[in-house]
């Protein structure tokens, strides 16, 4: 599997952890420039969950691609949640 499907499913695998409403969970990958963008999209009512306060829990997973990344072959990988 790619490094960018990797990134991918590790977002997935802890935003379906973190939500309610697991169906509304999409997450894809799109190239831009030098850096492969993972954009999380879920529901309205846990976009909060995701962020966490103060922004801790999508730091975190920010952290942990940005790890796989560098361990991978340190191509830049982003990650965004959109609303």
């Amino acid at each position: 599997m790619s490094e960018q499907g990797d990134a991918a499913g590790l977002v997935r695998e802890i935003v379906l952890a973190l939500v309610d409403d697991p169906e509304q969970v999409q997450v894809s990958c799109s190239e831009e420039g030098d850096a492969t963008i993972v954009e999380i999209r879920v529901s309205p009512d846990d976009i909060g969950k995701v962020i966490g306060r103060q922004g801790r829990i999508i730091k975190s997973i920010r952290t942990l691609v940005r790890a796989l990344s560098s361990y991978s072959d340190g191509s830049r990988i982003e990650v965004e949640v959109i609303d």
